[in-house]
């Protein structure tokens, strides 16, 4: 029994000193705020297709809303919102012309077409189970992240890291805010995490 507590105990205390990483970060960053700069600097990158027809700028930047809506329920904690934006976004994917593709968009594109439609439906119906959803959020979020690097997203974009999601194995997730709020832990630990990337429109 004692050897399970301080099991216990000791994964605790990993887990807490690896999201408090932020708050050390801050409090190193006062004492030298040049050195903290330069290990902390955002890589800012710009979508790779220059060349997009007008309405598939508009169906990218509809499944991105759709995206963020997820991704802000599950900060809150709000699983039937999540499943409500999932269901939209399905519905947005079903209605899309792929023929506005060009033939290297329609390659990206359709890379990762089929793994957003599944995550989606998954987390659409696991209204009554949002670590099902936030599991299904991490797989989705690689997709959308490589859609949104290649078409845009309608607007700035930020890629963030936490490396406690995904039990220790880490998981990104795309944001329009450069604060962080993790959907992988909610109020559990809102603040684990850090932006990595910027991606402008």
């Amino acid at each position: 029994m004692k050897k399970i507590a301080f099991g216990l105990l000791t994964t605790l205390t990993v887990f807490a000193y690896s999201c408090s990483d932020n708050a050390s970060n801050k409090q190193t960053a006062e004492q030298a705020p040049a050195t903290q700069e330069e290990t902390t600097e955002v890589k800012v990158m710009k979508a790779s297709f220059t060349n997009v027809d007008a309405a598939v700028t508009g169906y990218i930047k509809k499944l991105t809303d759709n995206y963020l809506q997820i991704k802000n329920a599950l900060i809150a904690g709000k699983a039937t919102e999540a499943g409500e934006a999932a269901r939209q976004l399905l519905e947005a994917m079903k209605g899309f012309d792929k023929s506005l593709l060009a033939a290297d968009q329609k390659k990206v594109y359709d890379q990762y077409e089929t793994g957003l439609k599944e995550n989606a439906g998954h987390i659409a119906q696991g209204a009554n189970d949002i670590e099902h959803q936030r599991e299904r959020f991490a797989d989705m979020s690689e997709g959308m992240y490589a859609i949104v690097k290649a078409f845009g997203g309608g607007k700035t974009l930020y890629h963030d890291h936490c490396p406690m999601a995904k039990n220790g194995k880490g998981a990104m997730w795309l944001s329009e805010t450069k604060e962080i709020k993790n959907p992988y832990f909610g109020e559990k630990m809102m603040e684990c995490g850090d932006v990595e990337e910027e991606i402008q429109n």
